[in-house]
């Protein structure tokens, strides 16, 4: 590939074309060295200068399917969360998800009065003696960043509750923190601060251990807009059912049914939800 090209990026910035920028992508979906080898070398006859990130990943997707839809569906990783949408509320059981996960006895959008007026808590997070109180930041915007204005609002509402829980004797042994999840990325001015004040800041790439994309790959837990063998008219009856994780698709065909899969289709999608959640560990193309 030639080594003066040129690709624009979602937030208009344009960066060398990068080959182990890609490569690593596709790895870390879990796709074999050949078919991440034939997926390059088909790219390489298609690409032009300024040519969108986006559609250098469209069709690195596209090929990818083409051998393996489970692993296509790990690459879509970071467009299937952004699928979430348009309402926040399933990122933010999804997040809870994770947290419940690793542990957490978990609550998704309580009101909790702080010392001066009410606030929504997104999710509430309580683990022995620690309890976290998270904002949801979902953007479906690729290029969208969380900005220093979202920890300072954030911090502020944290610092009104907080002064109201320790007020309560049962809460005086608790430790509480304020965070920040979202689904894009952190400037460093609201890494900066955020961290300065003492919040849990969770971006897609942030922090270097432990990011959201880390969360999903290490705890299994992939989002229903993975899933390449449903159409999104599918995914949305789901979602609207506040179904958001394909470990709930797993063997439920009465689900996929009501969702509009048709019986030809049906072992496709099973299929695909088995490898996703590692119920198989095979790499075998699917039909």
């Amino acid at each position: 590939m030639e080594r003066d090209l040129v690709v624009t990026k979602a937030s208009g910035q344009t960066v060398p074309f990068s080959e182990e920028k890609l490569r690593n992508s596709m790895k870390k979906s879990g796709a074999s060295t050949q078919q991440i080898d034939d997926v390059i070398a088909e790219i390489a006859g298609k690409l032009y200068q300024n040519m969108p990130t986006k559609a250098i990943y469209k069709l690195a997707f596209t090929l990818l399917k083409e051998s393996s839809r489970h692993l296509a569906a790990k690459y879509h990783l970071k467009g299937a969360i952004m699928e979430l949408g348009p309402s926040g509320f399933p990122f933010e059981k999804y997040v809870g998800e994770i947290l419940r996960q690793q542990g957490y006895k978990v609550k998704v959008g309580e009101m909790v009065q702080g010392q001066c007026v009410m606030h929504e808590i997104d999710v509430i997070a309580t683990l022995n003696q620690r309890q976290l109180l998270i904002e949801c930041k979902y953007h479906n915007l690729r290029g969208t960043i969380c900005d220093v204005k979202i920890p300072l609002y954030i911090n502020s509402r944290f610092k009104d509750v907080e002064a109201q829980l320790l007020k309560q004797p049962e809460n005086k042994v608790m430790t509480h923190q304020g965070g920040v999840y979202t689904n894009t990325r952190f400037s460093d001015d609201a890494i900066t601060y955020g961290t300065c004040a003492g919040l849990q800041l969770v971006g897609w790439d942030y922090p270097a251990t432990g990011s959201l994309k880390d969360l999903v790959d290490m705890l299994e837990l992939y989002p229903i807009t993975c899933l390449t063998s449903l159409t999104k008219t599918e995914k949305q009856y789901l979602l609207d059912k506040k179904i958001v994780l394909c470990q709930e698709l797993d063997n439920n065909t009465r689900l996929l049914e009501r969702a509009g899969v048709s019986p030809g289709r049906m072992n496709v999608v099973l299929q695909e939800t088995h490898q996703l959640c590692r119920q198989t560990a095979t790499n075998e193309p699917n039909a």
